[in-house]
């Protein structure tokens, strides 16, 4: 292995409250990028010196090396970055198909996200900004926020707002010059996510693929009856189990995302470095409040 980051699911998994947990003893890590050193005789898709990444969840990533079968793993191009092919398997994949699967968007449109800070949301920022979508991100108040804006619209953001601004008439300023989003990106829930999808255009789609506030998505009646607003789902996991036999399906994805990689539409989250020694140091970083810097552990 050559680079792993740690991602929220990485601690649910450590915590028991994810959705998938890998037999004990294990080893953490979903996400991260490796290289062939060695194949067995009957491996054809691979060969020593291939880049490679996860083909799904409960890899074990935060290791220097391991012994996998070949259909565990996904070939990744070898001029993509170490620090984008570590982080490539599930956020950017999560954007770009929350973005393509749920409403079809054209340039001009415009979605809204909460949690427009997390890998996730920079990924939905710079896709958005390559299809010629507007965003509108949503993040909690916070002591450097000037910063954290000043770095989200270096990435392409249109409009930064807290979730104190969601509840303002100032919001409406906004849609002068935008129309208002179909889809809407929820990664928090709770008031958040309530104040968030007032803004949705009548038959818009929320879409929750987080709850990082650990509350339930509360929505008025008055918004299914009266705006009919759909509430769906996205599970990156899920998503690869359900096309586990459409590899050209996943082939044009990775392609797609590789392709803005390389020009430059899409980079890998702000990160941290961090030697594998130091992994204790890096879990906690992780998990402190306000956090915009993605731990990566090099090993």
């Amino acid at each position: 292995m050559l680079a792993a980051p740690i991602n929220p699911a990485d601690i649910n998994m450590i915590q028991g409250t994810y959705a998938i947990l890998s037999p004990l003893p294990a080893v953490g890590g979903n996400e991260g990028v490796g290289e062939v050193l060695e194949v067995g005789r009957r491996v054809a898709s691979l060969k020593p010196g291939d880049r490679v990444i996860p083909a799904g969840a409960g890899l074990g990533t935060w290791r220097t090396q391991g012994v996998f079968p070949e259909e565990m793993l996904l070939k990744v191009p070898s001029d993509i970055p170490v620090l984008c092919a570590a982080t490539l398997s599930i956020n950017p994949c999560t954007a770009y198909r929350m973005l393509a699967d749920f409403e079809t968007l054209a340039p001009g449109d415009s979605v809204i996200q909460n949690a427009a800070n997390s890998g996730v949301g920079q990924a939905v920022i710079q896709i958005a900004k390559a299809s010629g979508i507007k965003t509108i991100n949503v993040v909690r108040d916070r002591p450097d926020l000037p910063k954290l804006v000043e770095r989200l619209v270096a990435l392409g953001a249109d409009h930064v707002v807290t979730e104190e601004m969601l509840r303002k008439p100032e919001m409406k300023d906004i849609f002068k010059s935008i129309p208002k989003p179909r889809l809407a990106l929820n990664c928090v829930g709770g008031k958040s996510t309530t104040d968030m999808l007032r803004h949705l255009q009548p038959k818009g789609t929320v879409v929750t693929y987080g709850g990082m506030a650990r509350q339930p998505v509360m929505v008025p009646v008055s918004a299914f009856i009266f705006r009919d607003l759909r509430l769906r789902g996205f599970w990156m996991t899920q998503w690869r189990k359900d096309h586990a036999q459409d590899q050209e399906g996943l082939a044009s994805m990775m392609d797609a995302v590789c392709q803005l990689i390389r020009r430059g539409q899409l980079t890998a989250p702000a990160c941290t470095e961090v030697p594998l020694q130091d992994y204790k140091a890096a879990l906690e970083a992780s998990m402190k409040p306000f956090t915009s810097s993605k731990q990566i552990l090099f090993l």
